[in-house]
């Protein structure tokens, strides 16, 4: 196995948003702002190598919306999925599947292009099976009034009507062992309904892609919960459950949305859960 981090592309998000209750001069010590009330966010997808399986974790934002659209979201920097993928030597045409945390537009956009004459829609991965589960995929297409706005039904029905999208098993309990996928999967319902959070064995760690369990590291405080999570009083246990089992296990963190640090591991502390180390994936994995 082998694995790659792939930057789809950066954007901005209002930081208030990004961390609900908290007040900003908390959570500017981590995460400052702009004049907008703005903070750096990426979206960093990673690809899993492991024989003639070639797996992405969610994709994006991707490229088709308005420019009216992606300006509420003040993308910078010149990271694409498709640059990224060249980058580790890799073409969509390679992706034999793609995963998907949660089916919000920032974690699943990119896995619907154009087509040809942009007269419709088509999967950016032609020869992938897109995975999500039964019942988030049911939150999603007939999403509450809250999240409408994050499921955009041309990111998501497209999957199922090429054909191409298939259902992990469960959950019947909050985390299982690898089976169809070739990680353990820990289901998280405070951000959306059955986030699926990957757990991947790699050089004899632990790493987990955190989606939007945990955002940045600016979010460790049990309270830092964003004002998007659709049931926070579930998030909190969810984060207190998952922080704790990852300071015991010295799990490795990987960070989808943290512009400025890439993995992170935590430890205990009289405060709770706190921040440990920071790592790039270069340095941690050579």
């Amino acid at each position: 196995m082998k694995l790659y981090p792939v930057a789809s592309g950066n954007f901005k998000l209002d930081g208030g948003a990004m961390f609900g209750v908290v007040p900003k001069s908390l959570w500017s010590r981590t995460n400052p702002a702009d004049a907008n009330n703005m903070i750096d966010m990426a979206a960093r997808c990673l690809l899993i190598e492991n024989g003639d399986r070639l797996t992405l974790i969610d994709t994006g934002m991707g490229n088709k919306q308005s420019d009216k659209f992606f300006g509420y979201y003040y993308l910078w920097g010149d990271d694409s999925l498709e640059k990224s993928l060249e980058k580790h030597g890799f073409h969509p045409d390679d992706i034999t599947d793609v995963f998907m945390t949660h089916l919000h537009f920032d974690h699943c956009g990119g896995s619907i292009q154009w087509n040809k004459n942009r007269t419709g829609y088509e999967p950016a991965f032609k020869n992938a099976t897109f995975w999500s589960n039964e019942d988030h995929w049911n939150w999603a297409v007939h999403p509450n009034r809250r999240e409408k706005a994050s499921f955009l039904k041309e990111n998501i029905l497209p999957m199922q009507e090429s054909g191409q999208l298939k259902f992990v098993a469960g959950p019947e309990v909050d985390f299982t062992e690898p089976n169809e996928m070739d990680f353990g999967i820990f289901f998280a319902n405070g951000h959306t309904d059955k986030q699926m959070i990957p757990h991947i064995t790699y050089q004899d760690k632990t790493l987990v892609f955190m989606a939007d369990l945990l955002p940045t590291a600016g979010h460790l405080p049990l309270p830092y919960v964003m004002g998007y999570d659709t049931r926070p009083l579930l998030t909190l246990p969810e984060k207190e459950k998952f922080l704790n089992e990852a300071a015991d296990k010295g799990y490795y963190l990987f960070l989808e949305h943290d512009a400025h640090n890439e993995i992170i591991t935590v430890k205990h502390t009289e405060k709770g859960v706190r921040l440990d180390q920071t790592f790039t994936f270069n340095e941690l994995f050579n």
